[in-house]
């Protein structure tokens, strides 16, 4: 217990220390205005004995000075950031790499240019960290505003940035996915509550707070502070991924790596055939029972492990929401899994400490029974579906081709049907319930999953799917179409411009469009048509290039333009292809030898660019003048961005 203990409070100590110790690094903010070019100056002030790290930093090492912009569409980035003095260059023992930082004082000055002569605020952060010999503090965050209001009229242009600023940084899939995220982070919360390991536990774990209390008040607080545990222990979880405590590179590692896919797709699997009923998942006794003989102490201390041994026990029902949370949250990284995990437990705990203040509450709750194993069951299926995007990531990833979209839409049209049927009581598990009739509940169920399945099905016909696109494969991994000989999304509708496109036996564009899978040979035809190249950096297991792909770009006035006016380059940063030995490359960044064709890409995405977001769009007109574009979900946004290319 006192190792447990010793843990926490080390987990504890480590997400406190800001508070502990003088931060290192202050900064401070100014501007000059020059018509509607401006100079944006952030100063940082290091202590003695302290560094700063560079803006640019090798793929592998600590964190980079980054400039993250709240809305960077109100002005366009003019040249890279200019550095005063220049970082110095030095080797760290910790990362196994030369780096750059700064020491003293820093000037970083980064020139944009307003696209509006309209009042206008400019606001963001500063993302860095600070370390010494010895020790580094966690990332930090430094906001800063800037407000212009000129007279001069800006000249006018479509040209559209994206929110990655020079050294690499990207506002987290912006504030409307944050919010989706937070909401499908409590939604989890609350279902977790719905299932056989947690929802029994509610009115004992109540009893708990209210037996021998003469003192309704003291009831309460222990009550309460339960329920704050709860949060706190799985914002701790979260907050493990969030510091960075797993390397900064985990994101990229849990999306495209075979075995972390392979894991996941085991672990949903077992999960889902614990919730079937074929067994029950519980964590060893040794450790419930250790947590729950300090719960008898009582107070405080008492409520908190108590807390822990809920936490415990219910995780053979909560594993499966905790994992798809983390999973999601890590790839997107930043703070992500600790908010993610913070409103999970929020959601969780808050109904324990509801009705450890109001206990005549419990009364009104529904019995626990065969509703509950429903639930389990619901649960059970939407995991078989849901863990078969892993394998999906390894099969596109290393290009195997096994598991193309229409065998992976026939499964998932199986998997709801059965759910279907389930709902209409045709499929009985053996922990179940006699179902005498069909609720009116489970008959609008039954209605919205057999819906699904007919949606899933057209899929099958050649309809693009764009509201689940994100979480099936490509159109371009589909070879076979019912009623048709060819994909109407196959790559290889068409034939590349200038002749066959390298790797194009194995990579695809989506939506019929032909194009070019190298740099180099991609650039060349450009040159050779006299037409831009749309460089598109992007990914095999990216959702948001999928999305992307699925709703963006099937616009007709876009999809004009990218198959007629335009050579499109595919560089995917997450393939495995190996390159022949005298296509390695050695890397600008870290001066290592890349072997893959991804981690080529990678680099010139990288090196050219300053960052490694995606999906990420390039334009390169003949004369070499490039437009720059991250993510975006507005047609008409991308729209203005060709056409400015085109201009």
């Amino acid at each position: 217990m006192k190792k447990i203990t010793f843990v926490l409070a080390l987990i504890v100590t480590t997400l406190l220390v800001q508070a502990q110790i003088v931060n290192p690094t202050k900064w401070s903010f100014d501007s000059n205005q020059n018509g509607d070019e401006v100079d944006l100056i952030f100063e940082a002030t290091i202590d003695d004995g302290w560094h700063l790290y560079d803006t640019d930093l090798p793929e592998g090492g600590p964190i980079a000075t980054t400039f993250v912009f709240e809305d960077s569409t109100l002005f366009d980035f003019v040249g890279s950031i200019q550095k005063d003095p220049v970082p110095e260059i030095h080797f760290d023992e910790t990362f196994q790499m030369n780096v750059g930082y700064f020491g003293g004082k820093a000037l970083l000055t980064q020139k944009i240019k307003l696209k509006s002569s309209a009042p206008v605020e400019i606001k963001g952060y500063v993302l860095f960290m600070s370390c010494n010999d010895e020790t580094c503090t966690p990332p930090e965050e430094s906001e800063f505003s800037f407000k212009f209001n000129q007279n001069a009229k800006a000249a006018e242009t479509t040209e559209v940035k994206s929110t990655v600023n020079e050294t690499g940084a990207s506002a987290s899939a912006g504030g409307q996915s944050l919010w989706l995220f937070i909401l499908i982070s409590a939604l989890a919360g609350f279902a977790a509550i719905l299932t056989p390991c947690v929802f029994p536990m509610i009115p004992m774990t109540v009893s708990f707070f209210m037996r021998g209390s003469e003192n309704r008040a003291k009831a309460v607080r222990t009550g309460l502070f339960f329920g704050l545990s709860i949060v706190a222990i799985f914002t701790l979880l979260g907050a493990l991924f969030s510091i960075g405590i797993f390397g900064p590179n985990v994101g990229n590692i849990l999306s495209t790596h075979w075995i972390p896919n392979l894991l996941f797709f085991t672990l949903f699997l077992v999960f889902a055939i614990s919730f079937f009923g074929a067994f029950e998942m519980v964590l060893p006794n040794s450790l419930v029972n250790k947590t729950d003989s300090q719960a008898d102490k009582g107070g405080l201390v008492g409520a908190f492990f108590m807390a822990l041994t809920t936490v415990i026990v219910s995780f053979s029902c909560t594993g499966p929401f905790i994992g798809a949370l983390i999973i999601e949250a890590v790839q997107h990284g930043g703070m992500r899994p600790l908010i993610g995990m913070f409103f999970f437990g929020l959601a969780f705990g808050t109904p324990f400490a509801m009705l450890a203040i109001f206990p005549s509450a419990l009364s009104k709750l529904p019995k626990s029974g065969g509703w509950l194993n429903s639930i389990k069951v619901v649960f059970a299926f939407i995991l078989l579906a849901f863990g078969l995007k892993f394998l999906s990531n390894i099969d596109q990833v290393y290009g195997f081709g096994i598991l193309s979209r229409e065998i992976y839409l026939s499964i998932w049209i199986v998997v709801f049907f059965l759910l279907g049927m389930y709902f209409i009581g045709k499929i009985k598990f053996s922990h179940d319930s006699d179902l005498p009739y069909v609720g009116v509940g489970r008959l609008f169920l039954a209605i919205a999953t057999f819906t699904f399945v007919v949606y899933l099905f057209t899929g099958l016909l050649g309809a693009p799917l764009r509201t689940i696109s994100a979480l099936i494969p490509p159109a371009s991994e589909q070879s076979f179409v019912m009623g048709g000989t060819a994909s109407a999304g196959h790559a290889t509708a068409q034939q590349a411009e200038c002749g066959p496109a390298k790797y194009g036996d194995k990579l695809h564009l989506p939506n019929g469009l032909s194009g070019y899978f190298d740099y180099e040979q991609g650039l060349a035809c450009a040159k050779e048509q006299g037409k831009p190249a749309l460089v598109v950096f992007k990914g095999h297991a990216c959702a948001n290039c999928k999305k992307m792909e699925n709703s963006v770009w099937l616009n007709p006035d876009v999809m004009k333009m990218m198959s007629e006016k335009y050579v499109v380059i595919g560089l995917y940063t997450d393939d495995r292809t190996k390159l022949d030995e005298s296509e390695w490359v050695t890397s600008k960044e870290d001066g290592k030898v890349l072997k893959t064709l991804g981690k080529k890409n990678l680099d010139i995405q990288i090196s050219k660019y300053g960052t490694n977001s995606i999906p990420f769009h390039v334009i390169v007109e003949p004369d070499g003048t490039e437009y720059e574009l991250g993510v975006t979900f507005k047609e008409e946004e991308f729209k203005s961005f060709l056409e400015k290319g085109l201009e």
